[in-house]
Formats: C-alpha cells, structure tokens, sequence
C-alpha cells in the first residue's frame, strides 16, 4: 500500500494535459496561512479577450509566450512596434472577487479575463518560494515575467506554483488567464442552478518556505479509538531525513518521529482532549517542529461514526439541525464571497436560526469559511460540484473530480468540523455513474478513513403517499442523504400532510435538501406561490412531516439566503435570484425562517435531555 502522502496527490496531474509550459501545479502546501510571505490581493490590470486573441493565433492555434498576453510587453515604452493590448491603459479589477458584480458589461459574461500585477520581490538562498491560488474559476494559465509556468483546471479548490527558479529581484510582472467557460466534459459541467462566476475569486500570495519544509500533516483522532491521536508528516525538500516533533502543549504531548527518505513519518499517541462540539468548540494549539521548518495550527479533536439510525458524535447520539449555504456575499451588493468577516455573517445567520450544522454546498468553500464555522461550533459537510449530469465515462472527466477531492480534503482533512465529505448532488442512476461515484468514494475513504463520506440523492415513490430512496448509491455511503422538495416541485404544500416515508437500509437519515421559494416582503394567501405565506406553510407542513419520517438525523432546507442563479428568470420574482433563501439577498428574514428557528429550539431541547 502506497503511504497516504503519495495518495494525496497522485491524481493532481492526471486532469492536466502535458502542454509546453503548462505544468499541473505543485503539491498543496496547507495552512498558509501560517507561512511567510506577503498578499498580492488588491486592484489588477485587466483585458478582456472573449476570442482569446492574447492566446491563439488567427488560426487557432497557441501563440508563443512572447507573441501572446503573457509577454506583457509595454506600448509606451516603444511605438515602433504594433501592439493590439495594453495592460497599463486598460481597467481594474479587484482580486480577490468575481468580475460579473464588478462590471456590469461582465455580469453574464462567460469566456477569458487576463489579469495582470506587478510586484517587487528579493528573492533568499535559504528560501523557496511559491506562487499561491486560494481558487480561480475556472481554467488558470499563469506566467511570470513574460513566459508561462503552470496550468489549473477547477474553480473551488486551491493551488500553488514554485516559482523560485523564475521569480526575479526586483519587479516581477504576474500574468493570470481566467477562463470561465462551462465545459460539457467540466466538473460541474454545462448545467447548474448558481452563478457562474469568473475570476480571481480568492486570494492570491506569495509563500515562501525554508529550502525543506512542513507541506503537509495531518493530525486527529485515530479512527475507533477516542483515546489515541494519530497522523502524519510530510516534508518536501532534499533534506528530507528529519526529527520532527508534534508538539500539543496543553495535553503535554512532545511526540518525536524521524522522516524516511521521501519526507514521510507517521505517529500516534494517547491522548485526553476535551473533545470538540458545537456547544464546546475546544481547539488545541499543535506546533510541528522539524529541524528545517516550524508550523502552528489550532486543531480540535472528536469523534463522528454511525450506530443503526444515529448519528454519533464524541458517541453521543447528536441531530444536525442544519442549514445549506452558497459561497456569496451576505448582501447582493457583490457577488463571490471570500472574506472572514463575510463567512462570519453568513453563519453568524445560521447559529441565529438554531443551526449547529451547515452544508456548504456545491463545491468546496473558502478556507476561512470552514475555519470560521470551527471557532463557531458548526459541523460541516463538504462537497466538490459532481452535480446533476457530467460526463461519467470520460476518464479526464473522473481526474478532474479526484484532483478536487484530494485537494477538498488535503486543505481541511485537520478541521474538526468537518464531518461529511460528499462526492455528488442529484445525479441520475446507471452503472457509469456508480463506478465513477464508487471510486470517488473509495479515494475519500482512503485519504480520510475518520470521516463519514455521503452524496445527496432523490427520493422515489412507492407508491402514492409513500416516499422512499432507491439508489444502489445508499449500499456505498455512510448515510441515506436525499434531497426532497414535496410541496414545492412535488404537488402543493398540502401534499406534505399525505406524505410518509420507508427505507429499506439501516442507515441515518439525512434530507440534504428540501423548501420553497417566496420573495421577501411579497404577501398573500397561503395558496399562493412566491408568497412568504405559502413558503411559512410549506415550511409548517414540511416539519410535520419530517417529524414522521423514521430514522431522521438530520436536515439541511434549503438554503440560508437568495442567491443568484441564470436559471430563475421570472421578472419581478427571481430577477436573476433563486427565492429559495430563508433570509433575502439583502438579509430581511422571511417568515420561514422563524419556523425553522422553533423547530430548531425544540429539537435542541429534546437532544440536550436525552
């Protein structure tokens, strides 16, 4: 068996095309957070290229670095010279962020941004450096100082270059090509219900690591023992024979190790960590001490199994009162959010509901997010967008959503919150399918065997009044997860009170999904559609129902706010808006919420006595 280090990034490459000059990133380096180096966020030189002039020739065919964008090359400095763009005379855009919200020509633009920035750097001997992505959707060329170094496909998860070899002293010139376009052979492909925005939606820096360095570790609860802490180290470097300490002050834990050959150690030692939960959201502080290389990390330890029907947390039986979350601003004043301070909003909502879980759907949020939800006390379920109809038996297609997997869990495999690791929402039944979603979650078990893995299926009928799940899907994963939407695209909120429910498998329960839309502030009879009074009914009703359903443990409607979606095109109702948000685009609580928010106070009552 390969060692786990080898297995985080042994598909990084296999979604890249060998192309001259387009090199798949480097490892991930996790936690840069508490590396050296400095932001380059802030406002960028951009040209918009929707038929890839700075790219391809009038043939099609791809230009040289020095004929194309990458050259960057300055009209002003001699205009002898025919030049078509400029970077300098051109407009900004700010990075991190999205361009649709920062431009109104770009709000449905779909296609090519080149971004340009310009930095002073002194690069040092004993140092290496990196050029690091937090997320960029959705293809990635970049090039340094005139010339291309690497490529990334996907929009959500993050990526970095070595750039010490090519970095200058001096002024540096960071060229960025963007493309958005939806792919049919994508992940997610042509077909979804949010907005696709483009752009450099996360942050961007320069990370610089000693000659051998800490890449990556992991630490936490050994599987089916509470009492052992357990993990690994991975140096990357030539000096990669090393003692390496695990240090946890606070449990008076000072574990010494020695790398191999490849920079690899594993480790395990008993431990009594006051455990992590919602109600006590524990973080010890862990420094990993090598001789070339020091990290810190705040790392909370618990348990998370399945018992029959339940749901185990630290072997409690615990019911996710959830909410499902889209990665946007609090208000619709922009669009992609990116920030602390707006992840903190969104879930500081969410704990106002009752919420001690969220879903934070369909594609891996930003770091700070999860982080965020851990210091809050929020479990998480993490998902990359294996969404509706992709094309199951492309096998570039199943790289692309391995790579985003392994490096979905590479960054947050130390969270404890992070509880569910899903490889796929509302995805049609075959046996292409399943053998994609089976090796998906196989590679998820192999990578992280602490965590339970899910997907959110669709319900069946039975027959009339009687709702089931039927998804050879339900044999692979840890739970009967499923997305429902009775009394919405399924009948009228009545329908809700005929409905009850079976399942075949002794698994938890788990609606992923289910609600309404109404637009905030619009009033009417409870009949009617887009009203929040119709969606306070379907709400009502809905928790009726779910209080029949057997096995229930857990529920995430959805979703916490309106969000922006091509797919809702209703002047005056959706504008562009999916109405489904319990909270508007401008943060109004519709009357749903409240339901939700009692339900919630109840059942944490229940649990609390138990």
């Amino acid at each position: 068996m390969k060692p786990l280090y080898l297995l985080m990034f042994a598909a990084l490459g296999a979604a890249m095309p060998a192309v001259a000059g387009e090199e798949a990133p480097a490892p991930q380096i996790v936690n840069v957070d508490d590396r050296e180096g400095f932001s380059l966020d802030g406002v960028w030189r951009s040209i918009v290229d929707p038929y890839e002039n700075g790219y391809y020739d009038y043939r099609r065919k791809p230009l040289s670095d020095k004929a194309s964008y990458f050259a960057d090359e300055d009209f002003d400095k001699d205009r002898t010279k025919l030049f078509e763009y400029n970077f300098n005379t051109d407009r900004t855009l700010l990075v991190p962020g999205d361009w649709n919200t920062q431009r109104p020509q770009l709000y449905y633009y779909e296609g090519t941004v080149w971004y340009r920035t310009l930095f002073n750097y002194r690069p040092r001997p004993d140092r290496r450096t990196f050029l690091y992505f937090g997320a960029a959707n959705y293809e990635t060329i970049v090039g340094l100082n005139g010339h291309k170094i690497g490529r990334h496909v996907g929009g959500y998860t993050p990526f970095n270059f070595e750039i010490t070899d090519r970095v200058a002293e001096g002024e540096n010139s960071l060229v960025v090509k963007v493309d958005n376009k939806r792919r049919a052979d994508g992940v997610p492909t042509l077909n979804s219900d949010w907005w696709n925005y483009g752009g450099l939606t996360r942050s961007v820096r320069i990370v610089e690591t000693p000659l051998t360095f800490i890449r990556d570790y992991f630490v936490q609860l050994k599987k089916g023992d509470n009492r052992t802490i357990a993990g690994w180290v991975q140096l990357d470097g030539e000096q990669a024979e090393q003692e390496v300490v695990v240090e946890i002050p606070e449990l008076k834990i000072a574990r010494r190790i020695r790398t191999d050959a490849r920079g690899y150690a594993s480790f395990e030692v008993k431990a009594s960590p006051t455990y992590w939960s919602p109600e006590n959201p524990r973080l010890y502080d862990v420094r990993i001490v090598a001789e070339t290389d020091t990290v810190h990390d705040r790392i909370g330890f618990r348990t998370i199994e399945t018992r029959g029907t339940k749901i185990l947390l630290n072997g409690r039986e615990i019911f996710c009162r959830g909410v499902a979350i889209h990665e946007e601003m609090p208000y619709a004043t922009s669009g992609r959010a990116f920030s602390e301070e707006q992840d903190r909003i969104l879930l500081g909502w969410a704990k106002e509901m009752g919420c001690n879980f969220v879903r934070l759907a369909h594609y891996p949020h930003n770091e700070a997010m999860v982080r965020a939800a851990e210091e809050m006390g929020l479990l998480v379920w993490s998902e990359i967008p294996v969404y509706w109809t992709i094309q199951w038996e492309n096998p570039e297609t199943y790289a692309n959503a391995e790579a985003q997997l392994t490096d979905m869990i590479a960054r947050d495999k130390n969270r404890a919150n992070v509880v569910i690791w899903s490889v796929a929402n509302e995805t049609p039944h075959g046996e292409a399918r399943l053998e994609f979603l089976r090796k998906l979650i196989t590679r998820a078990r192999t990578l992280d065997p602490t965590r339970l893995v899910s997907a959110a299926m669709e319900k069946t009928a039975l027959e009339p009044g009687l709702l089931t799940v039927k998804d050879d899907l339900a044999d692979l994963v840890d739970l009967i997860s499923f997305n429902q939407y009775v009394g919405w695209y399924d009948g009228t909120s009545e329908k809700c009170d005929r409905v009850n429910w079976t399942f075949d498998i002794e698994k938890p329960v788990f609606i992923s999904e289910f609600g309404g839309g109404a637009v905030y502030g619009r009033h009417g009879a409870r009949t009617e559609r887009f009203t929040e009074e119709y969606m306070e009914d379907l709400y009502e009703r809905s928790v009726a129902m779910l209080e029949r359903m057997p096995g229930l443990a857990g529920v995430t409607p959805w979703v916490l706010k309106d969000f922006r979606s091509p797919r809702r095109q209703m002047v005056g109702i959706q504008d562009d808006f999916n109405r489904k948000g319990l909270i508007s685009d401008q943060g109004g609580r519709k009357k749903a919420f409240f339901v939700m928010q009692r339900w919630y106070e109840k059942l944490r009552k229940e649990y609390e006595n138990r």
